[in-house]
């Protein structure tokens, strides 16, 4: 079993910057709470990950998280230019110089950055060698709830967005949820029909 590393958001930022957010386009994606993942589904998920095609292969067909799946779950902007460093390979965002131009940050994509992302850490953890995943879980996890509604708990409100939240604090309204198990999530998959 992978250990999933899920970082908890900081305190709650000042009212000031919200403006700032929202010229950003970081806004949406900074009223996402904390949506806790269920370990024993993300490792159902990643032994139904291919590297080689970026795509989760089940019983009907192969499925894919999306540019659109990022702007929807998490509100992030998907246009613009790519997230980037010298040499024009696509790097993480962690990396770049701290968001200090926000005046220049809405031109990116970086909906772009975070499905990359994603792609490399699912890539990263299908290697044998791989005891943890990082990333952006919040996407992974949300995006299996809302494509296979047959692994998540009841929403606790079905109409927020973005599309994240409607999974905040799961934990305390579908207590036994947590206790499923890989064998479990491993049936449903493998049950899965069109």
């Amino acid at each position: 079993m992978l250990m999933c590393d899920h970082l908890h958001p900081p305190d709650p930022y000042n009212q000031i910057v919200e403006t700032q957010l929202r010229e950003s386009g970081f806004y949406y994606v900074s009223q996402v709470g904390v949506i806790k993942g269920q370990s024993a589904m993300i490792n159902a998920l990643i032994e139904r990950w291919r590297p080689e095609t970026h795509t989760f292969h089940f019983p009907v067909g192969e499925c894919a998280v999306t540019l659109e799946d990022v702007a929807v779950i998490l509100g992030l902007p998907t246009n613009g230019l790519p997230v980037t460093d010298k040499s024009g390979a696509a790097v993480h965002w962690k990396f770049l110089p701290l968001l200090r131009n926000f005046g220049g940050i809405i031109q990116f994509s970086w909906g772009s950055a975070c499905l990359a992302h994603l792609y490399r850490s699912l890539c990263r953890t299908t290697r044998v060698d791989c005891k943890e995943m990082d990333g952006p879980l919040t996407l992974l996890v949300s995006w299996a709830w809302i494509r296979l509604p047959f692994l998540a708990p009841i929403p606790g409100n079905p109409r927020v967005f973005p599309i994240a939240n409607r999974w905040h604090n799961w934990d305390r309204q579908n207590y036994a949820y947590r206790y499923k198990t890989l064998a479990h999530y491993r049936r449903l998959l493998d049950d899965l029909q069109e």
